[in-house]
C-alpha cells in the first residue's frame, strides 16, 4: 500500500452512515476500503456545500425579500476576500480529490509482478474462468491474501465484469485483452456449487460477480460467484477440479456442464425453442441444415461445439461462438452423453468406468482399456467417432481441445490483434482457440 493509502487509513474512520454494508457491500478486498473512503469524502463535501448554499439561500430570502415599508439597500459588487475564498478553497479540494483518485487508479491498474493469472472468456451469456493447469470453471476461485490478475476477453459482444465486494470492474472487449487485479482478504464462508447464482442473495454462497454491460436477452442471467479459498486450500481445489471421478455418472457431469457453461441460455430441455434448438429428443434424428440433411450423432454434436458455423440448423441464426480450446474432450463427451440421455430409448453408461475411463484422463487399467482410448462416447451403431474423425483424439496432457491459433487471432478472419506492448495472455490462454468468434449457432 502506498503512502497516500496509509494516510487515508489514518485520517478517516467511516461514520455510521458510511460504514460498509449500509450503502455498499462488505469490503472483501484490499482496494475496497480506499475506494469507499474516497467516495464518502466526496459525498460529505457535497453534502456540506449543499446544506451551506441552500441554507444561506433560505436565510437571504427571509432577510431580504421585498415587502411594504422596506427600501432597497445598496449592496457591494466586489469582495476580494470572498471571491478568493470560494475559488481557492474548492480548487484545493478538487486537486486533493484528483490526487487521491489518480493514485488509487494507478494502483488499480498496476498488478504486482507475482500476481496469479486467470484468463476470463466472456460470451453470451456466461463467464468461463481458465486456470494455468487447464481447469475451466463457471465460477471464479481465488486464493486469499494473494494478488490475482484477470486477463479478460470476449467471444462476441462487449461485456463488463464487476465484483461489488471487491470494488473492481472492467470491460471484456472482442478482439483485445484487458486486465484487472485484486487481492481478496476475506475467505468465503461456504460454497455449494449446486446452488445457481440466480437463486442466492447478495454475496450469499460466494461473492457476486456479474455483467454490467447490456449484452442481449440473457444479460440479467449472466451471473457467477467468486469463491475465496482459505490459505492452502486453493491448490487442493485446483488439483481436484482437474480430475473426474471414474465412478461418477457422465450424464450427471454433462447436466452440470449444461448449467455451468451457459448451454442453458440457448438450448432448452423441454422442447421449447430458444436462440438454439432444444436438446430434448434431438439425438439420432435427421435435421435440415444450411449444408443439407444431417444426423444428430456424436460427430455432429462435437463439430457443432467446436465449429458451430460448419452446419447451421434450419430456422436458426448462426450466433453460437466456438468452444474450441474451452472444453476438454472429457467435457465434450459428458455433454454428448447428456444429450443422448434426453432421447428416449437411448442407452447411456452409468459411470465413466463403463466406457473405459475418463477421456483424456489417466484411469485404472480395466480389461486392457484406459482413459486415453475413450476419447469420445461410442455411437449406438457400435462405431466410435474417434475412428471417423481425428479431432476426437484427446490431448495427451488433458488440456482443452485446442486450436493451435492463439485467442483473438481467428484464422483468416482478419480480426484486429492486441496492440504491441499490451497485456498478453498467459500460456494457457494461447490454447483457448478462437476467442473472437462473433456468431453463435445450435448444436
Amino acid at each position: 500500500m502506498n503512502p497516500l493509502s496509509n494516510l487515508t487509513a489514518s485520517l478517516w474512520t467511516p461514520a455510521p452512515l458510511a460504514a460498509p454494508g449500509v450503502w455498499f457491500r462488505d469490503q472483501a478486498s484490499t482496494f475496497a476500503g480506499q475506494i469507499d473512503w474516497l467516495f464518502y469524502v466526496i459525498l460529505w463535501i457535497c453534502v456540506f456545500f449543499f446544506v451551506l448554499i441552500v441554507g444561506m439561500m433560505i436565510a437571504f430570502i427571509g432577510r431580504y425579500y421585498a415587502r411594504p415599508g422596506h427600501n432597497e439597500e445598496s449592496t457591494p459588487h466586489h469582495n476580494n476576500v470572498l471571491e478568493a475564498s470560494w475559488s481557492i478553497i474548492p480548487g484545493f479540494l478538487v486537486l486533493g480529490i484528483f490526487g487521491f483518485g489518480f493514485t488509487y487508479y494507478l494502483e488499480l491498474r498496476t498488478p504486482p509482478a507475482d500476481a496469479y493469472e486467470i484468463n476470463v472468456i466472456a460470451k453470451k451469456w456466461n463467464f468461463a474462468f481458465q486456470y494455468p493447469n487447464g481447469v475451466i470453471d463457471a465460477n471464479l476461485h481465488v486464493p486469499v491474501d494473494r494478488p490475482v490478475k484477470l486477463i479478460l476477453s470476449s467471444d462476441d459482444v462487449i461485456h463488463s465484469l464487476y465484483i461489488p465486494a471487491f470494488r473492481v470492474k472492467c470491460d471484456c472487449v472482442p478482439g483485445r485483452y484487458s486486465t484487472l487485479w485484486f487481492e481478496a482478504k476475506t475467505p468465503t464462508a461456504s460454497f455449494d456449487p449446486d446452488r445457481p447464482p440466480s437463486e442466492t442473495g447478495s454475496d450469499e454462497n460466494g461473492y457476486d460477480l456479474f455483467c454490467t454491460e447490456y449484452c442481449g436477452q440473457g444479460h440479467s442471467t449472466m451471473i457467477a460467484k467468486v469463491v475465496v479459498h482459505e490459505s492452502g486450500t486453493f491448490e487442493q481445489w485446483l488439483e481436484e477440479a482437474n480430475k473426474y471421478d471414474p465412478s461418477e455418472s457422465p450424464v450427471e457431469r454433462g447436466a452440470q456442464l449444461y448449467k455451468d457453461r451457459g448451454c442453458s441460455q440457448c438450448h432448452s430441455l423441454d422442447g421449447a425453442k430458444l436462440a438454439g434448438p432444444t436438446w430434448k429428443g434431438t439425438y439420432g434424428t435427421q435435421q435440415a441444415t444450411n449444408k443439407g440433411q444431417i444426423t444428430v450423432d456424436e460427430n455432429y454434436i462435437r463439430e457443432s461445439i467446436l465449429e458451430p458455423m460448419a452446419k447451421i440448423r434450419e430456422g436458426y441464426q448462426g450466433v453460437m461462438p466456438s468452444y474450441q480450446g474451452q472444453l476438454k474432450d472429457k467435457e465434450i463427451a459428458a455433454l454428448i452423453y447428456f444429450i443422448k440421455s434426453l432421447q428416449e430409448g437411448t442407452e447411456v453408461p452409468d459411470t465413466w468406468t463403463d466406457v473405459g475411463g475418463v477421456p483424456g484422463q489417466d484411469a485404472p487399467d480395466s480389461e486392457g482399456a484406459n482413459g486415453a482410448e475413450a476419447a469420445a462416447p461410442a455411437s449406438d451403431s457400435g462405431d466410435s467417432p474417434a475412428t471417423d474423425s481425428p479431432a476426437t483424439d484427446p490431448p495427451a496432457d488433458d488440456s482443452p481441445a485446442a486450436d493451435p491459433a492463439a485467442p483473438g487471432a481467428a484464422a483468416g478472419d482478419g480480426e484486429d490483434q492486441p496492440e504491441e506492448g499490451a497485456d498478453q495472455p498467459s500460456a494457457v490462454e494461447d490454447e483457448s482457440g478462437d476467442a473472437n468468434q462473433t456468431n453463435r449457432t445450435a448444436a
